[in-house]
């Protein structure tokens, strides 16, 4: 590796996700995952739930708080209404997966350029960075839970007691299950501690079983004092979430066990290299370090068969299985940067030249394709394609250059810095596709205030919707086969696709005039991305 990078491996995974996510983190629309978790920390700032959740006035006990806070205290420093103020604790949540990766690493390997190379690639495998938009707070479970692990490693390897890896694991693991509840630990700690037992043994184990029994207590007491409190102070509402969410498990989205089976998919462009990785009986005998490879492997498989034991299954789910598959991928990518200009066997070469080649070769060839496919969008937006196209093609040739030259280390640097360019360069391409019609209800909570009406939901209204709105739109509740309208003589109403029966019964008790209609999707309509729940229609109800 570089010197630079040796020298400064920290500072450099930092760097390398600040580059690639920062300058363009709120080009992507918010997700409904993101929508409810800023309402609910937006509710924290200006009601004052910091601990009794809430999203848009409801109770919303579904998800540990601690990822909230901190997504509340950073809404505090830029902003409650700054979508990069919102997502920026995810991101340094990316930054922290990234450098313990290294450290975990190079702890267990003895290696800084081997541990440098786990690291890069597990903050540009693709869903550990789409997590951060699809469901961010998995990546605080996760991030957090690797943190963890490293000091539990530290522990293992000690010949005695040592409090500060036994106080930090058990605070670690505490925040969490105070992120997610018990599913990093489920689906990354367990299959951590099997693995680590097989490959390493616990040894000198005896003489700390009070250490291990007080991470235990600590993680317990730091991770379970919320839930606690939430069952105390709101039993019933708590008691009624928690049977939902525990019957999800077994009915909802029920997915067969073979599911997660394309999981090496999930790493985006080192899919292959993550194939090739999971071949034991090719790779044994190739690796620099034997017994660290069977334990990465046997954490990765047995992460994957836990997972698929749960009936509930979802990609997203995966996300904790690229930690150890990163540390896999790294004894494959390690031995070519080692031994590739040696290498004579074309079924060795071969998988090689495809997938990085085939990285070159999207890279030169971006600027064609997109033009093509894309050329009357471009009018408006020919800087930001420029731009694209000279990183993207400079980076393909280099790529290419280098691989034909052998040099699987610069290869590699590369195509990091390929993944990473995408992002930078590539996301200010996505206004390309902006739907004409995008109508933000930003200015609806003004609008209203000058009426002086109050607003409310009738029937479904998006989160993202409630978001973007910039408060509570309370729902108009519905209970004894009735709906309860509000007592005010003039109110406004938001809903999505009011059917036929709706209207009439709204007209049947007020009178109705429809106001405006917003369109929040930022993509355009009949596309894949377009979504109908984002359609809202504004009415103003006042009495007959």
């Amino acid at each position: 590796m570089p010197k630079l990078l040796k020298e400064y491996p920290i500072l450099t995974i930092c760097l390398l996700v600040a580059l690639m996510l920062l300058p363009q983190l709120d080009a992507i629309q918010v997700s409904i995952m993101e929508a409810r978790n800023f309402v609910t920390a937006r509710e924290m700032v200006l009601n004052d739930n910091w601990l009794l959740t809430t999203m848009n006035g409801e109770p919303r006990y579904q998800k540990p708080p601690l990822p909230t806070w901190l997504t509340a205290f950073s809404g505090l420093f830029f902003g409650i209404k700054s979508v990069f103020g919102m997502r920026l604790p995810a991101v340094l949540l990316v930054m922290v997966t990234g450098s313990f990766m290294y450290k975990l690493s190079r702890s267990m390997l003895k290696s800084r350029s081997h541990a440098l190379i786990n690291a890069l690639i597990v903050v540009t495998s693709f869903y550990v960075i789409g997590i951060v938009i699809e469901a961010p707070w998995d990546i605080f479970t996760h991030g957090f839970m690797l943190v963890a692990i490293f000091h539990l490693h530290k522990l293992f390897k000690a010949e005695g007691v040592v409090w500060k890896h036994t106080v930090v694991a058990g605070l670690f693991i505490g925040f969490s299950i105070l992120s997610k509840g018990p599913v990093s630990f489920y689906a990354l700690l367990l299959p951590f501690l099997i693995a680590y037992g097989v490959t390493f043994k616990y040894k000198n184990a005896k003489a700390k079983v009070f250490s291990f029994f007080s991470v235990l207590v600590i993680a317990l007491v730091v991770g379970g004092l919320w839930y606690v409190y939430v069952r105390l102070n709101d039993p019933t509402t708590f008691n009624a979430i928690t049977e939902k969410e525990t019957g999800n498990w077994t009915s909802y989205n029920v997915r067969p066990f073979y599911y997660y089976w394309s999981f090496f998919i999930q790493s985006g462009l080192w899919t292959i290299p993550a194939f090739i990785s999971l071949l034991f009986p090719y790779l044994k005998t190739r690796v620099s370090n034997y017994k660290a490879y069977k334990f990465s492997l046997l954490w990765t498989i047995l992460a994957v068969v836990l997972l698929s034991i749960i009936p509930e299954k979802k990609s997203r789910y995966l996300m904790p299985v690229l930690i150890p598959l990163a540390f896999n991928i790294g004894f494959y990518i390690e031995y070519l940067i080692r031994r590739f200009k040696d290498i004579k066997d074309k079924r060795e070469t071969l998988p090689v030249y495809f997938n990085f080649g085939l990285i070159g070769t999207i890279g030169i060839a971006f600027p064609i394709v997109f033009y093509i496919l894309f050329k009357s969008e471009l009018q408006q937006h020919w800087l930001p394609f420029v731009l694209a196209s000279i990183v993207l093609v400079t980076l393909g040739v280099f790529i290419l250059l280098r691989l034909k030259q052998k040099n699987m280390k610069h290869v590699f640097l590369l195509t990091v810095l390929f993944f990473a360019a995408v992002f930078a360069v590539g996301l200010p391409l996505m206004q390309l596709f902006k739907n004409d019609d995008f109508n933000s209800i930003a200015t609806l909570k003004n609008d209203n205030d000058t009426r002086g009406i109050p607003l409310y939901s009738f029937k479904y209204v998006a989160p993202e919707t409630i978001w973007q709105y910039g408060d509570m739109i309370p729902r108009i509740p519905y209970k004894n086969n009735a709906f309860q309208f509000p007592s005010e003589s003039k109110f406004g109403v938001l809903t999505n696709l009011l059917s036929a029966e709706d209207l009439k019964l709204l007209k049947d008790n007020f009178n109705v005039k429809e106001v405006e209609t917003y369109d929040l999707n930022q993509a355009k309509e009949g596309t894949q991305h377009y979504n109908d729940r984002l359609t809202n229609t504004f009415y103003i109800l006042s009495e007959k």
